[in-house]
């Protein structure tokens, strides 16, 4: 429509100024919007591209599709996935109707082994009976989120995405260029999604600014059938400066094998001798195993300054969604894809009317940080407090003895939600933190004078 045909507010009268309401999309309340900041989109759909095909790209094109939006899903090479410990909190089993057969393990079981190796079981006391830890494979999930967005109308377009043109007009297309099949094509949208990971082409071309990023290295290992047994529903974590200076070290079991990995921030150039200390670490359990791939992947330590700009919003690893001290994205990335494709439906109506910055905003940006901002923070303030070294590490074991911990622990982790404990508990708690904290610094300086 051109901007000589749409009604401006300030002068048009108010027997003719035609004011539309929101239909209640996905429960939300109803919202009014004048047409002359959103054009009615005459004789065609809102048309939404989506860049990356993950977790988040593909559970925001099913939002999209599913609300009536012209979507399409770019996803340069769908047979591969981002390396990834593979855990996913047990609430996304139903919220995201994963079905089970995807699900490689139940954990029913953790250990996390300090830097003097005290090992402390987390989670054989404290889970409830139907409660466990998912495992399963990106490549897996992946391809399923990637499908099920397919089923639901979005337009997969297995393509490489080299270059965007944003627009500054509010209502010219944004143009995406991208190689496929040995040729170049162009294709014009109104919104982008970009959820292209930590390296986003789509950040970079929005200037959304840079962000601190971790790596993460991981051996998957097939194991002979008695170790296997070992960790059929066991996953192990392991602190301390020799398998990495400011993060943990794991072992995950998978369908076949077991995932065996590091990650750090201020150590990247060192990454493969930290996992070197943690294969000696579990050397006997991984005895006779074979290496059947290795991967590395870059993982954001904490949302970009910008995460929308004009009819551009960035979801999952591109926004920074992964939180400290886990280092968890799956959920969060899903999620934000979700909360962001269903953002775009409530603004432009089922697509019938075009969405601006604010929307995007309003819709998607605050909403999210109204829900997660202080879980990421108060996970930001745990990371700086127990992995900074090596004493503060065996601090963190010793509190994690907890049923108490390991209940709160939980309840947090597996239905996304910070858990309301016992005041009193808390209060215990707090202090038995403290306790262990001066306790493994003072253990810590002597040891250190033992070894001099």
């Amino acid at each position: 429509m051109a901007a000589s045909q749409l009604q401006n507010p300030l002068k048009t009268p108010s027997s003719q100024l035609s004011i539309k309401k929101h239909k209640p999309c996905f429960l939300k309340p109803r919202r009014l919007t004048v047409s002359a900041a959103h054009p009615h989109l005459n004789g065609r759909k809102l048309r939404v591209a989506v860049i990356g095909g993950g977790p988040a790209g593909s559970s925001a094109a099913e939002a999209l599709a599913s609300g009536g939006i012209e979507t399409f899903l770019f996803e340069r090479s769908p047979s591969t996935a981002k390396p990834c410990g593979g855990a996913i909190p047990l609430c996304m089993v139903d919220e995201f109707s994963i079905p089970h057969h995807l699900i490689d393990r139940h954990v029913t079981k953790m250990k996390i082994i300090s830097p003097s190796n005290l090992a402390v079981d987390f989670g054989s006391k404290s889970l409830r009976a139907h409660e466990s830890i998912p495992m399963l494979r990106r490549e897996v999930l992946d391809a399923f989120l990637r499908n099920r967005a397919e089923s639901a109308g979005a337009q997969l377009i297995p393509s490489l995405v080299t270059h965007l043109e944003i627009p500054s007009s509010s209502l010219s297309p944004c143009i995406i260029h991208h190689t496929g099949n040995n040729s170049r094509k162009t294709l014009a949208v109104d919104v982008i999604v970009g959820a292209d990971g930590a390296n986003s082409k789509v950040a970079k071309f929005i200037k959304a600014g840079n962000y601190t990023c971790a790596i993460a290295f991981q051996e998957r290992i097939r194991l002979p059938d008695e170790k296997m047994e070992y960790y059929q529903n066991l996953a192990e974590m392991y602190v301390g400066n020799d398998v990495s200076p400011d993060f943990y070290a794991w072992v995950f079991p998978k369908c076949d094998h077991v995932a065996v990995g590091t990650g750090t921030v201020c150590g990247k150039q060192d990454i493969k001798m930290y996992q070197q200390g943690i294969k000696q670490r579990v050397k006997n359990k991984i005895k006779g195993g074979k290496v059947i791939k290795v991967e590395a992947h870059p993982i954001p330590e904490h949302p970009r300054p910008v995460r929308v700009r004009g009819r551009v919003a960035l979801v999952g690893d591109a926004a920074g969604y992964v939180t400290k001290c886990s280092g968890e994205g799956i959920y969060f990335a899903a999620k934000s894809g979700r909360m962001c494709g269903e953002g775009i439906v409530r603004a432009s109506e089922g697509g019938e009317w075009m969405i601006s910055e604010d929307d995007l905003k309003r819709e998607y940006l605050m909403e999210w940080d109204k829900k997660y901002v202080s879980t990421f923070r108060f996970l930001d303030l745990l990371q700086r407090v127990f992995y900074g070294s090596n004493e503060a590490r065996e601090a963190l074991v010793e509190v994690c003895g907890s049923e108490y911990v390991q209940r709160m622990t939980f309840d947090s982790y597996l239905y996304k939600k910070l858990a309301k404990g016992d005041r009193w508990e808390d209060l215990k708690m707090v202090f038995a933190t403290f306790g262990s904290l001066m306790r493994c610094k003072i253990v810590g300086r002597d040891m250190a004078a033992f070894n001099l």
